[in-house]
């Protein structure tokens, strides 16, 4: 059984939050943390650092770099692990507890472009 859906939100809430396609520059490890990666994302008009806990996820974390992905660009900027993360990445499976994946697009569209 899946987990619950979470609680009933308004459009209004929805509109509020910016998800745009970023194309993933780099991978670099962050020394010192257990989980976190620092992803560089290139958003077409603009470029964000983005620190995501895939760290042992994946054999090689670098084979996203080239890949499209969805993130969150407007979220408060948050220091972690001395990286300042601009942002969130979208990943499907891990709340689940399964091997993550990126949420792409089904083919490449400009760098920036806005979900919903």
């Amino acid at each position: 059984m899946g987990a619950p859906v979470k609680p009933t939100i308004t459009t209004d809430i929805l509109d509020q939050i910016d998800v745009r396609v970023g194309t993933i520059r780099s991978v670099e490890d962050v020394p010192g943390s257990r989980t976190l990666m620092k992803l560089t994302v290139d958003f077409g008009d603009f470029a964000r650092t983005i620190a995501v806990g895939m760290k042992g996820e994946r054999e090689d974390p670098r084979e996203i770099e080239g890949h499209q992905a969805l993130f969150v660009v407007n979220l408060a900027p948050k220091k972690m692990a001395g990286v300042l993360s601009e942002g969130m990445l979208f990943d499907i499976g891990y709340a689940d507890g399964i091997r993550s994946a990126l949420a792409q697009p089904e083919r490449p569209v400009p760098d920036g472009s806005r979900a919903g």
